[in-house]
């Protein structure tokens, strides 16, 4: 197995893609133009595609084959969407794509070709103020998405063979007012869902009822460093493999919050606080739980960190230039082997 890196860099309209050595070591290995603002990307299940997304016109979502044994990136064609999308995903199965349009207050779905060409929009779902994240529950029977100006998670019923989003009951989660929810993670072994909100940067434990498709809050926790004076501008997280540990990253300070999780209760307790690179909106951890991959949209720097395996600490081991305004990191180990 070998393990590649990419960034997206919505400036310079560009995917910076990084070896990773057995070490951790990163090394540039492809700089791919595709042009306009480039922001999210989205790696389907099986690791043989990549998908990125234009939020300037046009309007887009550009898909790449990835080679099995390098890692490098081969254009496969675009598909137009509707408008500006803050993130893209697939479903679990790889067979369709998810996008959230923060300007335009929409969902959209999009078939996935067995060639990973994207189709046209299938269906789209009208949000409240400001969609800005999708996601499939392990199952792939439900799909939860943020409006962060509706202050609500929404929640749907998926049917993944005609691939179409219904709403579940109840539709929603309220979220507390003036929370802003933005990203969310579920955690590995399934029964915990981690909600980060952007204008209090706090995080919320959610409880997954994986039957249902519903969500009920637990506990919140603040990620804003001692000291912090400002509006809050928190932007993304992560959990590592093992579900032991949660980071996140807040814009305004340019810090890394880190926390353990309980296995029992999926309780947060906070680690502490770690300076990272200059306005990080994207970061990433690699497969292996081994390294933390920031990247900082005033820097144009990534910096990989160490994961302490005992006590979550980040220790930074290597930064390296990538394009203007980076923002979103994929990590993917590589099968070596094209499919039969």
């Amino acid at each position: 197995m070998s393990t590649v890196v990419y960034v997206s860099n919505a400036d310079s309209g560009d995917i910076t893609v990084l070896a990773m050595a057995a070490d951790g070591g990163l090394a540039p290995r492809q700089t791919v133009e595709v042009g306009g603002t480039l922001m999210p990307l989205a790696v389907s299940p099986c690791r043989r595609f990549l998908h990125a997304a234009r939020r300037s016109a046009p309007l887009a979502v550009a898909s790449f084959a990835i080679d099995p044994a390098s890692g490098t990136l081969r254009p496969l064609g675009e598909a137009a969407l509707p408008a500006s999308m803050a993130y893209l995903a697939t479903d679990r199965s790889g067979r369709w794509l998810f996008a959230a349009s923060y300007q335009g207050d929409l969902l959209t779905l999009s078939p996935i070709g067995a060639d990973g060409r994207v189709g046209a929009v299938q269906q789209t779902v009208a949000t409240g103020p400001h969609a800005h994240a999708i996601l499939a529950a392990p199952s792939n029977r439900h799909v939860f998405a943020t409006s962060l100006g509706g202050g609500v998670v929404l929640q749907f019923r998926f049917d993944a063979e005609r691939g179409r989003l219904e709403p579940n009951d109840p539709p929603a989660l309220a979220a507390r007012a003036g929370a802003g929810p933005r990203h969310f993670r579920f955690h590995p072994h399934g029964r915990f869902v981690y909600l980060l909100n952007e204008l209090d940067a706090t995080l919320d434990v959610l409880a997954f009822d994986a039957e249902a498709g519903t969500l009920a809050p637990r506990q919140t926790v603040p990620t804003l460093p001692p000291g912090f004076a400002g509006e809050p501008w928190a932007a993304d997280l992560q959990l590592t493999p093992d579900g032991r540990f949660l980071y996140s990253c807040e814009r305004r300070s340019s810090t890394l919050a880190a926390f353990r999780i309980d296995a029992e209760s999926g309780g947060l307790s906070g680690l502490g606080h770690t300076p990272t690179e200059t306005q990080p909106r994207g970061f990433a951890i690699d497969p292996s739980g081994r390294f933390l991959l920031a990247v900082g949209q005033r820097s144009d720097h990534l910096s990989r960190y160490a994961i302490d395996p005992a006590s979550g600490a980040l220790a930074l081991v290597q930064r390296v230039a990538v394009g203007r305004n980076p923002n979103w990191v994929e990590i993917v180990e590589l099968d070596d082997q094209p499919p039969a």
